[in-house]
């Protein structure tokens, strides 16, 4: 029996073995596998161009703490915003020349305001085109503050054309969301804002060098550009910021120095003395109160002493240079800045008497050091601390990033611009001004800042006397994305 069973099993082998063997001889050969497999591989190459290709022209949305963007192909919009509520409270500032008037005895007020209410709209038009549009709503009226498009040839060398931030002082080219304090520091008064022109700028040497080469309308310092140019006279601006060692890490990667300078002219003209705002400069304090203003326009005629007021009427040269140092948790920014203007004022005798034209080149300059220490360990920059190691989380561990700044900067005025140019009795010849200040990071996008500023002043009161001190604590609210 058993050996029935296994001749059996013999057979049945012996019939599977004939039966593959059959099989095999009428199957495809080796090489029409290998056909067949690169077939097929084609086949996955294809559907994987033609998905890459679907990708790439699909319309993709994306939202992160960086804004928002919608982009098809090389087709981009970008939305981000800026939005700060300030707080301004002015200490000891008790007027004594109006106790008469209880209800209206501080110089300044205290008040509670929106700074910046900012949205932007930036992107990419194609692979050559960029873009960039920013309306300011805070105020009492609408503006533009950034408006220019960008012909992107090359990272090193890009057109920059419309209306942008002058190239010249350190902080100003700092972004409104990122700086150590509330309001930048007294080199930003001699600096142009914003003017309008064309330029052009790049990255060098793996990205170690940065330059900025421009031809703008001109404007004075610290003011935006006007509209248009009222004088048909321009200013050539251009800065070196070098980085020498921004691709070692180390010490001294985040180093770096550079100067801004502008050369131009300006043609006020004695008939457009009273139109200063475009031509002549009126210095502000941390606190956004004017402390200098030349004197303006009164009247001149054969039958009244006067004067024209003092107008811009010829060259006029800044230079700035710069540097800043960042390594891990602790920050450093110094600037220094000159502006050389060339001055007139006409003066008329009461009756027919002699006219005295008197013509001055006066320099004003500034400078600040500020330092920044993040207590909760973050890594900050130029940019400041871009996003928290443990965001704020209520009834949670998180606390965000906590940092300490503190600051301090002189303005001086060109002795000559007294008494002739400039009212001693209402214009300080220097302010000198120190501060301290906190900045919470509760998350990446939402910023507390508290600051205390302490500004002195020679001269800028009757009978000879300094001005006095202006304390103030401002307190922000901000929202970023």
């Amino acid at each position: 029996m058993k050996k029935g069973i296994k001749q059996a099993g013999v057979a049945t082998l012996a019939v599977i073995a004939s039966t593959g063997i059959a099989r095999a001889a009428d199957g495809p050969s080796v090489e029409e596998l290998d056909q067949r497999i690169k077939v097929l591989e084609r086949q996955l190459e294809l559907q994987a161009e033609d998905a890459a290709a679907k990708a790439k022209d699909a319309t993709t949305v994306s939202a992160s703490d960086k804004g928002f963007s919608l982009k098809k192909g090389d087709y981009e919009l970008k939305i981000k915003g800026l939005v700060q509520a300030d707080l301004r409270y002015f200490l000891d500032d008790f007027n004594p020349t109006r106790k008469a008037v209880p209800t209206d005895s501080d110089r300044f007020n205290d008040t509670t305001l929106f700074r910046r209410i900012r949205p932007t709209f930036e992107g990419t038009l194609g692979k050559l085109v960029g873009f960039r549009l920013t309306p300011e709503f805070a105020g009492d009226s609408a503006t533009i503050v950034d408006a220019y498009l960008d012909l992107k040839f090359d990272p090193a060398y890009t057109l920059r054309v419309g209306k942008v931030k002058g190239p010249v002082a350190l902080e100003r080219l700092q972004s409104g969301a990122s700086t150590n304090f509330i309001e930048r520091g007294f080199p930003t008064e001699l600096a142009p804002n914003r003017d309008l022109g064309v330029q052009l700028q790049g990255d060098l040497f793996n990205s170690t060098l940065n330059y900025t080469l421009g031809y703008y309308n001109g404007t004075a310092d610290g003011r935006d550009a006007s509209t248009s140019d009222g004088d048909n006279r321009k200013e050539i601006g251009a800065r070196l910021f070098a980085e020498p060692f921004k691709n070692n890490p180390g010490l001294l990667q985040g180093f770096g120095f550079g100067v801004g300078a502008t050369v131009g002219a300006k043609d006020q003209g004695a008939a457009n003395s009273a139109a200063s705002n475009n031509f002549l400069s009126r210095y502000r304090t941390p606190g956004q109160n004017v402390f200098f203003q030349y004197r303006g326009a009164a009247t001149a005629s054969a039958a009244a002493a006067g004067s024209t007021g003092v107008y811009a009427d010829g060259d006029h040269v800044r230079i700035s240079p710069q540097l800043y140092w960042y390594y891990n948790n602790l920050g450093l920014l110094a600037e220094y800045i000159s502006s050389e203007q060339d001055l007139t004022i006409t003066n008329t005798a009461a009756g027919p008497g002699a006219v005295t034209t008197t013509s001055e080149s006066l320099k004003n300059d500034a400078w600040q050091v500020s330092a920044t220490w993040v207590i909760t360990g973050e890594d900050t920059s130029f940019r400041g601390v871009t996003k928290p190691k443990n965001a704020y989380t209520s009834g949670g561990p998180g606390w965000g990033a906590f940092e300490l700044a503190a600051r301090y900067g002189v303005l001086d005025i060109d002795d000559d611009a007294f008494p002739l140019f400039a009212n001693p009795a209402s214009a300080a010849s220097e302010a000198k001004s120190y501060g301290v200040g906190v900045n919470w990071y509760l998350t990446s996008n939402l910023k507390t800042q508290l600051n205390y500023t302490n500004t002195s002043f020679e001269g800028g009161a009757a009978g000879g006397q300094d001005r006095e001190d202006e304390k103030t604590i401002f307190a922000r609210f901000q929202v970023a994305f």
